[in-house]
Order: structure tokens, then C-alpha cells, then sequence
């Protein structure tokens, strides 16, 4: 099951979000609801980290409705929490999402 992978360094300021190695775009989720023109960002309640669960969701699930609907459950519920670097499986995310009704 493919990992996405969140990595913030302290010395550039930079961020880099991954899935199996491949840097994830915001643009899809951009599309779809435009909370962060700057990108994703996490470890806090902002628009950075909607942007990301918004994104996250919509990539596991392929679904709009469903992407929208749960994303700030989601950011509140995990991507908050998060520090400097994470990860977290599809099968978490499935998980998570199977607990909320999807």
C-alpha cells in the first residue's frame, strides 16, 4: 500500500510531501477548494493543512463528495498532530475513512 511521507526542514523552511517517493501536488485539491494558494502545510489547524487533508483524501478515495465533506474532520482529527516528518499508509487513511462513514 503506498506511504505519503510529510518532511519539513528547519534550516530552509521548505516542505516536502511524497507519495512512495513522488512529490504529491496540491494542484489536484487546489481545483477542487482553494484553501491555501501557498500549498500544504501541517501541525496546526490552518488552511495549509486543510489543503493537505483535503488532497490526501481526495487521492486515496478518488471522490469529490467525499474528500470535501470529511477533509476538515480529517486535518483536525490527524494532520494537527503532525511534526516535522510523518507518514502515513493508504490503509490508515482507508481506515480513518471507514470509521467516518466512507
Amino acid at each position: 500500500m503506498p506511504v505519503y511521507r510529510g518532511n519539513r526542514s528547519q534550516n530552509a523552511g521548505s516542505l516536502v510531501v511524497t507519495k512512495d517517493g513522488e512529490i504529491l501536488s496540491p494542484g489536484p485539491s487546489q481545483k477542487i477548494w482553494n484553501h491555501s494558494p501557498d500549498g500544504f502545510q501541517w501541525g496546526y489547524g490552518g488552511s495549509g493543512p486543510a489543503q493537505l487533508a483535503l488532497a490526501l483524501l481526495l487521492d486515496v478515495t478518488d471522490n469529490t463528495e467525499t474528500a470535501v465533506k470529511l477533509h476538515q474532520d480529517f486535518k483536525f482529527d490527524l494532520v494537527v498532530q503532525w511534526g516535522d516528518a510523518w507518514a502515513i499508509s493508504t490503509e490508515q487513511i482507508q481506515i480513518w475513512l471507514h470509521k467516518h462513514g466512507a
